[in-house]
């Protein structure tokens, strides 16, 4: 029973973080990687596909891996969180907790992506 339920919330996290990749606001990697740690517990058929896959894949490596993430996709994942997340707050919602709330998650994120280990050009 506890496989079953693992594979069905490691299913919705794929879902999510699917949908992150189209949705700004909806992070992939965090569901992602959830989705990683239940299918390790439960199938590794599943896990072998959602690591090789084509689109969902390089997330979750990127992460994991000790190399970094690219300079050019650091600033690019910067520029449209930003972006989002300005345009929410000031044209999405007018209360205030909600503002304050979507403000400090861009710092957050800003914050975490920043201090991730940048990777190097190679030669």
């Amino acid at each position: 029973m506890k496989r079953q339920l693992y594979i069905i919330l490691a299913s919705i996290f794929v879902g999510l973080g699917t949908i992150g990749i189209f949705l700004p606001l909806v992070p992939t990697t965090p569901f992602l990687l959830l989705a990683t740690y239940f299918y390790m517990n439960s199938s590794q058929k599943r896990l072998r596909w959602l690591l090789r896959n084509r689109l969902l894949g390089p997330y979750i490596r990127s992460y994991l891996s000790k190399e970094g993430i690219p300079l050019q996709l650091k600033i690019r994942t910067l520029i449209l969180l930003w972006a989002t997340i300005l345009y929410a707050t000031f044209f999405a919602t007018d209360k205030l907790y909600v503002q304050i709330m979507l403000i400090i998650i861009v710092i957050s994120v800003s914050t975490h992506l920043i201090l991730k280990k940048t990777r190097k050009k190679s030669s």
